[in-house]
């Protein structure tokens, strides 16, 4: 659905995914998984298909069926090293800020697959607020595509999954929020074809307000 044909949602929290949502990180993933690709003597253009939305040890897992794990997270270490080092570039998603103001005393929480240095720091970059809630990749066993990470931020939060919207731009997110029992909003032109709930193009064209007795109400276009 996209927003000029979307229902109007209604929900008691959201729960947002960071890089691709409210913050454009392509030119530091770009960068950091070219040379990663150039490394292995990988094809990039097939290797970025994979790594948006997933923990990087989760990505290298797909990519490299055959190595063996801790390998994976070795590596993994070092792009999360890389990435965090690596700021330029990084700017918000269009009607980002406006839109987290409008959550100001609603339920909501950050769930990324960033650790806590790489979310703070592309936040900050890109001059943005972090929600007091976050999931982040120390808090989960496994990445995204898995829902943990989502269930895990509504129960932090307090609510069952179907009470939940989830905030997504890749298809790993957005699998892993409907696994969750979601609904999920679509962010991007990544986001058309892995079956969101809502599809929009940014965060402008999302509008939140509150309900009389609790919860919030969406509105798109």
């Amino acid at each position: 659905m996209t927003a000029e044909t979307a229902p109007v949602l209604t929900a008691r929290a959201l729960l947002l995914d960071m890089d691709g949502t409210l913050v454009n990180s392509d030119a530091v993933v770009e960068r950091c998984w070219r040379r990663w690709s150039e490394r292995h003597g990988l094809d990039f253009d097939e290797v970025i298909k994979v790594v948006h939305g997933r923990q990087g040890y989760a990505s290298m897992a797909v990519l490299l069926p055959e190595r063996a794990m801790e390998e994976n997270y070795a590596e993994n270490r070092e792009m999360l090293a890389a990435e965090t080092a690596d700021m330029e570039g990084v700017v918000p998603v269009p009607g980002a800020a406006a839109f987290l103001a409008s959550l100001e005393g609603l339920p909501h929480a950050l769930v990324t697959s960033a650790d806590v240095p790489l979310s703070t720091g592309r936040m900050a970059a890109a001059g943005l607020s972090l929600p007091a809630v976050r999931v982040t990749a120390e808090s989960v066993g496994a990445s995204k595509p898995d829902p943990e990470g989502f269930l895990k931020g509504a129960a932090e939060l307090g609510f069952d999954p179907a009470d939940c919207v989830v905030f997504e731009d890749s298809g790993a997110g957005i699998a892993a929020g409907l696994a969750a029992g979601m609904r999920v909003v679509g962010i991007g032109p990544r986001a058309a074809e892995f079956g969101p709930t809502v599809h929009v193009a940014d965060l402008t064209e999302v509008r939140v307000e509150p309900v009389a007795g609790g919860g919030l109400q969406l509105s798109f276009g």
